[in-house]
């Protein structure tokens, strides 16, 4: 077989390689929705259901780090480098004790978690100490949990050297694999066990080591698989290891704020964590399924092109991600402000979840849907500070966006707590307002270093998204039925009406933007003056 570095592939362009990664993600994202639809009829928003969100985040938490997050800004780039500049002997041996270090390190934290499961869970849910029998059942799940992590972080190092090499389907796809797990998990294997929500954290486990098999014939005809070494005085590692351990911090801060949330959240009532945690699964399809996406492709070109110090071409491709987000995100974020209650009702609002479980949801559904844009913004922003490996800068603006989030938390929470006993939305709020923070900062740092700088066709593109998004909004908020109207309607009707106030705002947005001049051409990367034919095409 050739070696994967020998043999050249042609480029592909950004949009295709988007389009790509958001029609897997969405893939995934729908049987997510499928999974949090089966997971409201089965343990809906009681005790055991928060003690199994918490035991589920832990993991999670770590898989946005690894799979999206810290580990790829760190790995890919220095990935690039070693691609651009040294023998394919050499990219073997990086990614050979990356592999190493990174499982071993895993593995050792994973063992004293699962030994420690009472301490993690005071850790990461101090309010569950007051009732045994949550506490418990949490450090139970928790023990089964745990090791996820090891696994989805090595699924997550499997899919930063697949993307790295233009190969983006099988790691966007490899989400979908947990969703059929848990689904599985909870209606079959379920019934079986004495405690049926113990049967949630086995599909958890049962899904990592699937995905982290999933990877491996992909990466075996690359001729990458790898071949574990523990050596941390490689200068690839020790890098990746200085890139890494601020950008942990720093791109996730949101998901740090996510999780403070989860720990406030254990000492309000209960179903606190449940109605959180369904408000934040809706918020997260347009972020997984496009900003994750768009970052998810970016973040290879960009390094490439600092490699080769083609700094236009940076600029071009980080403003297109702007563009993008704004495009898709906007409208997303308006349309679950305005239907709120038609969505959670249409797709949770069946067997354990009560309706007021619904109204509760759905207060922190519009709060956290404030903050939709600015999630995406920060998933698009990061990368042209890690593409270049700066690492302080970021780390500096999430130290400030997580204090402003946590003194917010107080700010709101309290008071909303004690007038109106919704504690919950004061914390979706303040990690809204913490997000734009973030993005704010992240956002005027690359203009004053010149990395982003705007491109032509901007002010307009901005006017025609805002006048299209607001129509949209009016036309949703007009047509849309009262919610008890929503509440009186089987499966088939709701899922009928809420298809056609999607379509009617889908349609009203995309004909506005047609009417005022939005052409396809917009949604590829502009050409340089010096691109090719090709290029122009296909994006940088």
């Amino acid at each position: 077989m050739a070696d994967a570095d020998s043999t050249p592939r042609k480029p592909t362009g950004l949009l295709r390689s988007g389009a790509v990664v958001s029609s897997m993600t969405m893939l995934s994202r729908v049987l997510g929705l499928v999974r949090d639809v089966v997971f409201a009829n089965f343990i809906g928003a009681s005790a055991n259901a928060d003690a199994f969100f918490v035991a589920f985040k832990i993991p999670n938490f770590l898989r946005r780090l690894f799979a999206e997050g810290a580990f790829a800004q760190a790995f890919v780039p220095v990935l690039a480098d070693y691609k651009n500049e040294g023998p394919a002997a050499a990219v073997r041996a990086l990614i050979d004790r990356v592999a190493g270090v990174l499982g071993g390190s895993l593995l050792l934290v994973t063992s004293l978690a699962v030994l420690a499961a009472p301490l993690v869970t005071m850790v990461f849910a101090p309010g569950f100490t007051g009732d045994e029998a949550k506490f418990a059942l949490t450090s139970d799940m928790i023990r089964i949990t745990f090791p996820y992590l090891l696994l989805i972080s090595l699924t997550g190092f499997c899919g930063a050297i697949l993307n790295s090499y233009g190969r983006f389907a099988v790691p966007a796809f490899t989400p979908v694999l947990l969703n059929l797990s848990l689904i599985t998990a909870a209606v079959v294997v379920a019934p079986t066990f004495e405690e049926p929500v113990m049967a949630l954290a086995w599909g958890v486990l049962f899904a990592g080591v699937i995905q982290l098999l999933f990877q491996l014939p992909a990466l075996y005809r690359l001729e990458r698989i790898p071949r574990p070494m523990w050596d941390t005085k490689h200068p690839g590692v020790r890098r990746i290891m200085t890139l890494m351990v601020p950008a942990l911090f720093g791109v996730s801060v949101s998901q740090i704020n996510l999780l403070l949330d989860t720990v406030l959240a254990s000492f309000l009532p209960d179903g606190s964590i449940s109605w959180l945690y369904y408000s934040d699964r809706l918020t997260e399809l347009p972020l997984g399924v496009f900003g994750v996406a768009i970052a998810t492709v970016i973040l290879p070109s960009l390094s490439a092109q600092r490699a080769e110090a083609q700094g236009a071409r940076f600029q071009v491709t980080l403003d297109w991600a702007i563009r993008m987000v704004l495009m898709i995100g906007l409208p997303a974020a308006v349309a679950l402000l305005v239907l709120a209650e038609p969505i959670l009702i249409t797709l949770f609002q069946y067997g354990a979840l009560t309706p007021d479980d619904v109204t509760m949801a759905a207060l922190s559904l519009r709060a956290y849907s404030l903050g939709v844009v600015a999630f995406m913004l920060v998933k698009v922003l990061a990368p042209g500070y890690y593409a270049r490996q700066d690492m302080k800068t970021p780390v500096a603006i999430g130290i400030r966006a997580m204090v402003a989030n946590m003194v917010l938390n107080l700010l709101f929470v309290l008071p909303l707590m004690y007038f109106w006993n919704v504690g919950h939305v004061g914390l979706a709020l303040a990690t809204s307002c913490s997000a734009w923070l973030n993005a704010g900062l992240l956002y005027r740092g690359l203009r004053r270093e010149q990395v982003l700088v705007s491109q032509p066709g901007g002010r307009n593109a901005l006017w025609r998204l805002l006048l299209a998004t607001a129509v949209m909004a009016v036309v949703l908020f007009w047509a849309a039925p009262g919610v008890e109207q929503w509440l009186s309607w089987g499966l088939v009707q709701r899922c009928v009406q809420i298809a056609l106030l999607i379509g009617l705002g889908l349609g009203v947005y995309v004909v506005l933007h047609a009417a005022l001049g939005t052409r396809m051409a917009d949604f590829r990367t502009p050409r340089l003056p010096d691109s090719s034919p090709t290029e122009g095409a296909s994006g940088p």
